[in-house]
């Protein structure tokens, strides 16, 4: 089992290269392979996924718990979720047997001091991920030497080089599903009788938190319906905010 919050001082370039080697060795393998590899040869007990519990995320969770229904499955409460999101999750929990699903949330003190009100996605929506999703996935992950995403190259073009492996700070982030397209997920969603997020049938295509998610139109971007009408376009909890906040983690996984 993890027993430390934080990773021993670690050469971040020797995990960069790791990562690199690992991509050039693993990253064309069949998904299912990739994640058997990570999960009982490369990480062990050291590997956690995590998951958006969104529009395409029962397929990577399918998968999850075809190869061991027991690896710890990381949800970010944010506080803000769709109730159909919360709704779904819980129906994928039962269906999948997941028997580790850990949901995270923001620190009350954060909001106390930041949100009080609970509105300030309205203000600043940069400020409102950090607390309510970068700093909370970072004392996620800190236990971890890796973790895994279900994010694909198609779903906007500032993901359109995501490898399978890429590093993080001193970790190791792993995307099985990154070459994924549409058709695959809709095949495999069908052949294995997955549900399908409620919210789906209704034009969401990515979904997020419900003060800044709204439904896609033909021919937009996938994520063209989150924080709409700025010019953000990711969280931060797949961006190098991630690794900051990380690195300011004290031994017992909270801020310093």
């Amino acid at each position: 089992m993890v027993k430390s919050a934080v990773l021993p001082d670690i050469d971040e370039k020797a995990i960069a290269d790791e990562a690199r080697a690992l991509e050039a060795r693993y990253g064309g393998l069949d998904s299912r392979l990739i994640i058997e590899l990570a999960v009982d040869h490369l990480f062990n007990e050291e590997i956690a996924v995590v998951s958006s519990f969104g529009a395409e995320s029962a397929v990577l969770l399918h998968l999850i718990s075809e190869v061991d229904h027991s690896t710890p499955v990381i949800f970010l409460d944010t506080g803000k979720h769709f109730s159909a999101t919360l709704a779904h999750r819980d129906r994928l929990v039962e269906e999948f047997g997941l028997t580790d699903v850990r949901n995270v949330y923001p620190l009350p003190v954060s909001l106390k001091e930041k949100d009080p009100f609970g509105a300030l996605s309205m203000t600043d929506k940069d400020r409102c991920c950090h607390i309510r999703k970068v700093e909370p996935m970072a004392r996620a992950v800190a236990p971890y030497r890796a973790w895994m995403t279900g994010r694909k190259q198609f779903q906007a073009s500032t993901r359109a080089e995501l490898p399978v492996f890429e590093a993080v700070g001193p970790r190791i982030r792993i995307n099985p599903l990154a070459r994924w397209q549409t058709t695959d997920l809709q095949a495999y969603m069908v052949a294995h009788g997955l549900s399908a997020h409620p919210l789906v049938e209704k034009g969401y295509r990515s979904i997020g938190c419900m003060p800044c998610t709204r439904p896609v139109a033909d021919g937009e971007d996938q994520r063209a319906g989150r924080w709409a009408g700025s010019d953000k376009t990711e969280c931060g909890i797949h961006l190098t905010g991630l690794t900051d906040t990380l690195s300011n983690l004290s031994p017992t996984g909270t801020n310093s």
